[in-house]
């Protein structure tokens, strides 16, 4: 009975401790996955535009001005050489392009299509035509579609510190 005993105690001790590792690692694999959702500095969502509200602010902008500001919107298009920029549509007909603050972070290359919360100055600008081609090789245009491009044009641009990514 003594042995009996002896192996209950065992049995209960060792059973708690399988509980708590598989508790701890639900935890910490619930905080890699929030921290992988966040790309640059963590910020705060407690003031985020919609995509309409954006896309009035940003058209009324001057050449010289910039705005600080959250908002949220559809990725269109990401670089696929490294990540290194992406399209936003604010209202169906502007598109935004974000670039990240120093080139410090990249996001991932498949998020097309996926909404975001972006943090960061918004601003208007003329894009030469080397930005332009530039742009349009990492975002996999072919030969044909990048020699149409002749002229600068009038940009929304966004520099982006902070991108969370909505599940």
């Amino acid at each position: 009975m003594k042995g009996f005993n002896i192996f209950l105690i065992v049995f209960l001790l060792l059973w708690s401790c399988k509980e708590q590792n598989s508790q701890v690692k639900t935890t910490v694999n619930e905080v890699e996955e929030e921290v992988a959702q966040v790309f640059g500095s963590a910020f705060e969502t407690t003031e985020i535009q919609s995509q309409a509200d954006m896309a009035e602010a940003i058209t009324q902008l001057k050449e010289s001005d910039s705005l600080s500001t959250t908002f949220s919107a559809e990725v269109t298009e990401v670089c696929q050489m490294k990540g290194c920029w992406m399209k936003v549509s604010l209202n169906g007909d502007e598109e935004v392009h974000v670039t990240f603050k120093d080139y410090g972070f990249f996001v991932p290359k498949d998020i097309a299509g996926r909404k975001v919360v972006i943090h960061g100055k918004a601003f208007k600008e003329q894009m030469s035509v080397e930005d332009q081609k530039h742009y349009a090789k990492d975002g996999g245009a072919t030969e044909e579609e990048i020699d149409q491009i002749t002229s600068d044009k009038t940009s929304y641009r966004f520099i982006a510190d902070g991108v969370r990514l909505a599940n």
